[in-house]
């Protein structure tokens, strides 16, 4: 067995130590620990009214999730999660319900337009409850329980005796369809966004053999993770590193740390046709401080369906998946920040922004689409950059294909009177 060697390469006069390791030499193996004290959100992550990290808006007959400062949670936010009274933060859960249909028996010709209309009525009380769950579910399970699940259990048991007793006018009354009532909210981990890489199961997406956190493919350690011996794939392109297996810096615990080493793997990427597009298409010019005032932003092969709260441990946490169609699942960010200058690139780039939010909304495709983005107004004078950019699940700027291709970004400048 050969003993690691330190070997000294000099290149046109610069001196590099390349670590030649033994065959029983193992890559060392990296946790991620979970914060365990709830402490306050940043500056600039929370709702302009103060009321928790997450608000939403009703925009072309869906709910538009805004997550403020990333996901960061107000310190109630975190003690509720904490008591396992966590609220629900993804829009992919809805209330779900027994099936009616399935369990009737034939419907005499009499009573089917009264059927009719009651089932019509069942389908309603669950649209009206989903949104109200997406409207509301951040205040929690009991409140779900208690504001939502219960009245909407007591509207299907009326309507489901009122079924019953349409039926039995004109033939055997159907029994047992008072079980049906309850319902309860499920996540809708799959379906047309998810597919295989479902967020819970599958091959390659948080669970099996590549899960993120162990397995012999996992993201944080394993003997396989991300290419072996950061090898140079046979290019000879003298690559630095490929996974964080000799990185003197700590591991990067899913929380907004720096000086910390990213071990999640890039992920899937698209087709250049699939590859997201975005562009800011409506903006002011100029406003005055304080003045409230609106972008209206056009994304294309982006399906904002996956937002892991920064905030709550989801940075650079996740890897890029693609949906059934080949596109990205993920969000956007819009931010503001005051410019010192217009001469030269900023020299705060560790400044809270002016304004800052992530959008989700369970939308987007192959189409392009718009979502208005509310800003309630910048305090100081001066010209303003507002930027926004596509996330994947890992929150950084989705792959593209080629290297010469646009990313999904685009900037303006306002000026504030």
């Amino acid at each position: 067995m050969l003993a690691a060697v330190g070997a000294l390469v000099v290149f046109g006069g610069i001196a590099a130590v390349t670590q030649i390791s033994s065959a029983g030499d193992k890559p060392r193996q990296q946790t991620r620990n979970v914060s365990s004290a709830c402490v306050a959100p940043s500056p600039g992550a929370t709702s302009p009214s103060g009321r928790g990290s997450t608000t939403q808006t009703w925009q072309n007959g869906r709910w538009v999730r805004n997550h403020w400062g990333d996901g960061q949670m107000s310190v109630a936010e975190c003690q509720a999660v904490k008591a396992g009274n966590a609220p629900v933060t993804t829009l992919a859960s809805t209330v779900a319900c027994p099936e009616v249909t399935p369990r009737l028996p034939q419907i005499p010709a009499q009573a089917k337009a009264e059927v009719d209309r009651e089932l019509a009525l069942l389908k309603t009380q669950i649209d009206d409850a989903n949104k109200r769950l997406a409207a509301e579910g951040r205040n929690g399970q009991a409140f779900i329980n208690n504001a939502i699940l219960g009245p909407l259990a007591d509207k299907r048991r009326s309507a489901l005796n009122r079924i019953a007793t349409a039926i039995g006018r004109f033939a055997q009354r159907p029994q047992g369809l008072e079980q049906l009532a309850g319902c309860q909210v499920a996540a809708n981990n799959g379906g047309n966004n998810g597919g295989q890489n479902g967020n819970n199961g599958g091959q390659n997406n948080n669970g099996g053999n590549n899960g993120n956190n162990g397995g012999q493919n996992g993201n944080n350690g394993g003997q396989n993770n991300n290419g072996g011996n950061n090898g140079n794939n046979g290019n000879a392109l003298g690559v630095l590193a490929k996974d964080c297996a000799n990185s003197r810096l700590q591991p990067h615990d899913g929380f907004q740390n720096g000086n910390r080493c990213v071990s999640t793997a890039f992920g899937e990427v698209g087709a250049a046709a699939n590859n997201p597009s975005l562009l800011i298409t409506q903006f002011p010019n100029q406003v005055q401080r304080n003045q409230a005032f609106t972008l209206k932003v056009s994304t294309r092969n982006l399906v904002r369906d996956r937002f892991l709260a920064a905030g709550q441990g989801g940075y650079y946490l996740e890897s890029s998946v693609l949906n059934g169609q080949g596109l990205t699942r993920g969000h956007f960010h819009t931010a503001c920040r005051m410019l010192q200058n217009t001469n030269q690139a900023p020299s705060n780039p560790q400044d809270v922004p002016a304004f800052f939010v992530a959008t989700e909304d369970g939308k987007g495709g192959n189409q392009a689409d718009d979502v208005t983005i509310q800003i309630p107004g910048l305090p100081q004078s001066g010209t303003a950059q507002c930027a926004v950019w596509a996330g994947d699940g890992s929150h950084r700027v989705p792959m593209m294909e080629r290297a010469n291709q646009t990313p999904a970004f685009d900037v303006v400048r306002i000026r504030v009177n």
